[in-house]
């Protein structure tokens, strides 16, 4: 995916009220009723942006992402990475909220189209608004899986959340 330049039959753009959410189901009842009722919200009153994955010309939402900014304590940090940053008190980054997959596409690639998109879009925000690292909260030991097999590391005293910093999503998109 790095790098590759593939045509595909998906495509991501920003939720919109055209986007047909009602058929969405993930295997996880949160992250089904937060695309169902709370997305469009967050993304109006913009304490989250909410991306989805459509297919050809459809407006079925077959998965989604959110980003927002977030700011986390030096403290939090593992020591060799805090030890490179600028003794703030706290630092950027950018929070991937949630990421989901409609059932029937898992573990047939969307999520990691759905993840490069996330990081691709990460990375070009901080280029004009700061974030040292795209960050994840997991909700379990699967998820962490995923996310650890593209090189994202856990925190120092959260083991739901891990980061990836901007300079590996640099390389991956280089």
């Amino acid at each position: 995916m790095p790098g590759e330049r593939r045509e595909t039959r998906y495509r991501v753009e920003t939720l919109g009220k055209q986007h047909e959410r009602s058929g969405f189901s993930c295997g996880s009842p949160p992250l089904d009723r937060y695309l169902k009722t709370q997305a469009g919200q967050d993304a109006r009153k913009r304490v989250a942006a909410p991306f989805v994955l459509c297919e050809g010309e459809a407006q079925a939402v077959l998965g989604y992402y959110t980003l927002s900014a977030i700011s986390v304590d030096i403290g939090d940090w593992p020591e060799d990475v805090a030890n490179k940053l600028p003794r703030y008190p706290v630092v950027p980054a950018t929070l991937m909220g949630r990421l989901a997959i409609q059932q029937r596409l898992q573990g047939q690639g969307a999520g990691d189209y759905l993840l490069m998109n996330a990081l691709y879009r990460s990375l070009q925000a901080s280029r004009q608004v700061a974030a040292v690292a795209v960050i994840v909260d997991v909700k379990d030991e699967r998820a962490a899986a995923f996310y650890r097999h593209y090189e994202f590391t856990r925190f120092r005293h959260r083991l739901d959340r891990l980061y990836l910093p901007m300079g590996i999503i640099e390389k991956l998109f280089a």
